[in-house]
């Protein structure tokens, strides 16, 4: 399947299961922002239980937190949001649609790598087991001439980034013949800045009024907190504070579903450090969430770094954990070492002192940071696109059939049991509600009496439902149930009183935890 249509197919999956529907789609919706339905909100909430039990519950020193969207408007002063918060825009003339220069040229490097992929792809159809990757790519001269193309342009999109070069972003932009997705023309205007943030205004009365923004980020929320935690707490160095909120951007070139929206959640913990430990702190910390992205059992290499090529003004060492979208890899979560920036900033602006008093060293100091910082709508559909599966079914009687499963990670799935009568009469309805009412204390699940067993067994396949429980006559006899797991659609007659330490063992968070 084309990933193009497969992206398509997501997008129509997600609405068509109650998992994310366009916002206000009833006024013809709302551009690049999205609702969460029935079953997406319960996914996204087990994604960031997932990740704050495994910040907060797994690290003694990493405390929780959770700060106001509205902010004092010098924060954002301090931080350098309202002058440097700004993405690189170019219009096509001819299809009147905006950009952001530095994704196109992101998608021009990621077709000469796309290239690259193709020719290994088929150089292991021709050779096979004794095909060997590494010295293919040293010796092909397709692949080292696209290879070629990709260091150059990295290079000069690294130095225009850096230089914040706008004129060098369009050259390069007229070199490599970018064309406008929509019209195809390569009639470009000059490159532009534009600032990201939303802002309103504060006051009782209009002439009273202030003008404040909404949050780009939830981190400065954590550092301007940082002095009230590491008090109240009686927190030591090295410690961590960790946050799960909304952040708001006026995105200009808002694309791909919700990869990247107006009003997204982030997931984010902020890691203070002695300064020159910073750096052992920065690869525990990558290790430790690339560790944490594939515990979720989506293959290896889907997952890759990528070093960025322009350091924000705080960092002095930067990383992106990439997942392979259908779309291609795009980060899903940033790993920053931010120095002392953000606490000296705030101190500068404030007036307070950030400073840290080290009774092992009998000094004071700021201390440095080193970050974590995660989409949650981008994990959604990472974990959305890896789960997406279509199946072909042999029967018994020769034919084939087909299912469309979304193979979850039990322990993220919004419904984890699923219980049906198979008839609607004969008290068998009565025993699946016996069923639900001791087991909806432990676990979300759903009665389903609706079409026959196999449509019921295909719908909660679709919805990523782990596992399905039948009640038939047999049951009333012998309290036994039949139990079906989704991935191998494998049956087998348990005890009803079984159920709840058989699901438990399969869908709890602590298996995953433990594997970390």
């Amino acid at each position: 399947m084309a990933q193009e249509d497969l992206f398509k197919k997501l997008v129509s999956h997600c609405k068509e299961y109650g998992y994310v529907f366009q916002s206000s789609e009833v006024y013809d919706g709302l551009s690049a922002v999205y609702d969460y339905g029935q079953y997406g909100v319960e996914l996204k909430n087990n994604i960031k239980k997932y990740w704050w039990d495994s910040m907060v519950l797994l690290y003694e020193n990493v405390v929780g937190l959770d700060s106001a969207i509205f902010m004092h408007p010098t924060i954002w002063k301090a931080s350098g949001h309202v002058d440097a918060f700004n993405d690189p825009l170019v219009d096509n003339k001819d299809s009147k649609k905006r950009y952001r220069a530095d994704v196109l040229i992101e998608d021009q490097r990621a077709k000469f790598e796309g290239k690259i992929e193709k020719e290994i792809t088929k150089a292991k159809k021709r050779f096979g087991e004794a095909f060997n990757e590494d010295q293919f790519k040293e010796t092909n001269p397709r692949v080292l001439a696209n290879q070629g193309k990709i260091d150059e342009l990295t290079a000069r999109f690294a130095k225009a980034m850096n230089d914040n070069d706008l004129e060098g972003l369009k050259q390069i932009i007229l070199d490599y013949e970018i064309s406008c997705p929509v019209s195809g023309t390569k009639n470009w205007t000059d490159v532009r800045q534009f600032n990201l943030m939303f802002s309103t205004e504060m006051g009782s009365t209009a002439e009273g009024a202030s003008k404040i923004y909404l949050r780009p980020e939830t981190a400065q929320g954590i550092f301007v907190n940082y002095l009230n935690v590491q008090k109240t707490g009686r927190m030591k160095l090295p410690f961590g504070i960790a946050q799960i909120g909304k952040a708001f951007r006026n995105e200009i070139v808002a694309r791909q579903f919700i990869f990247r929206m107006r009003e997204f959640e982030q997931m984010e913990m902020q890691y203070f450090v002695r300064p020159g430990e910073e750096m052992k702190w920065f690869k525990h910390w990558k290790q430790f969430r690339m560790k944490w992205h594939q515990s979720l059992g989506f293959g290896s290499e889907n997952y890759r770094f990528h070093d960025h090529d322009k350091l924000a003004h705080y960092a002095n060492a930067a990383t992106d954990i990439e997942f392979k979208y259908p779309f291609g890899f795009k980060e899903v979560e940033g790993i920053h070492s931010r120095t002392d920036y953000d606490l000296k900033q705030h101190q500068e602006y404030s007036g307070k002192k950030f400073q840290f008093f080290d009774p092992e060293l009998n000094e004071s100091y700021t201390p440095y940071v080193v970050e974590t910082s995660i989409g949650v709508d981008r994990m959604f559909l990472q974990v959305i696109s890896a789960s997406y599966t279509e199946e072909e079914i042999k029967k018994e009687n020769g034919k084939t059939d087909s299912r469309v499963v979304l193979s979850l990670p039990a322990f993220l799935a919004p419904v984890k049991l699923a219980v049906f009568p198979l008839i609607k009469k004969d008290g068998l309805p009565d025993i699946a509600r016996e069923i639900i009412n001791e087991l909806k204390f432990d676990f979300y699940c759903q009665y389903d009496e609706k079409d026959s067993i196999g449509k019921r067994y295909r719908r909660h396949d679709a919805i990523g439902t782990p596992f399905c429980v039948t009640v038939d006559h047999q049951t009333a006899t012998d309290r036994t149930v039949t139990i079906r797991h989704r991935d191998t659609m494998e049956q087998e007659r348990v005890k009803i009183e079984d159920l709840k330490r058989i699901i438990g063992e399969n869908v709890s968070y602590e298996k995953a935890l433990r594997s970390l």
